[in-house]
Parts: structure tokens; sequence; C-alpha cells
């Protein structure tokens, strides 16, 4: 199996979790140093708790089935006190 496949299904294991809340996760690219860039997409993309669900789901999840990437980029993490920040709704 390719690498770029390997990272797609272990962000599809995370996938329904992120979708629940309105959100997904897309793979940008994977350059020559190893490193996964990936963009949050719809309400992860907005969310403050994007950095947690960015470090404990999708970074782990990709780590633990591809561990040949020493690193993964989020390219539009939210910042926890980002007044444009939207909960997801069942944390309100």
């Amino acid at each position: 199996m390719k690498l770029n496949e390997r990272i797609e299904k272990a962000l599809d294991s995370i996938r329904p979790y992120l979708r629940t809340d309105g959100g997904d996760v897309k793979l940008l690219e994977v350059t020559d140093e190893m490193v996964a860039k990936i963009e949050l997409l719809g309400a992860c993309g907005a969310c403050p708790m994007s950095s947690m669900t960015f470090k404990a789901g999708v970074e782990e999840a990709i780590k633990r089935e591809v561990p040949e990437i020493i690193s993964v980029e989020a390219i539009n993490i939210t910042a926890f006190d980002d007044p444009n920040a939207k909960l997801p709704e069942n944390i309100r």
C-alpha cells in the first residue's frame, strides 16, 4: 500500500468522530522530509479545540499507522482565544 493510502486509512479511522461535530480532515501533501501536511475542514477549521483534536486524534492516528512519518502539521489550527472560533454543537 502506498504511503498516501496508508495515511488516508489512518484518517478514515478518525473521520467518524470529526464528522460528528461537522468537521473533517484532508491530506494536502507529504514532504520529502516525511512531514504530513493536513488541513482541518468544516467545523474543525474554526474550533478552539482543534489543536487538541489534532494532537490527540489526527497526529496520533497517522503516526500509529505510518511510523515513518516524522511529524504532522496542520496548516490551519485555530487559536484557543480566537474570537471567531466556533465550538462544536455538543460542547455548548
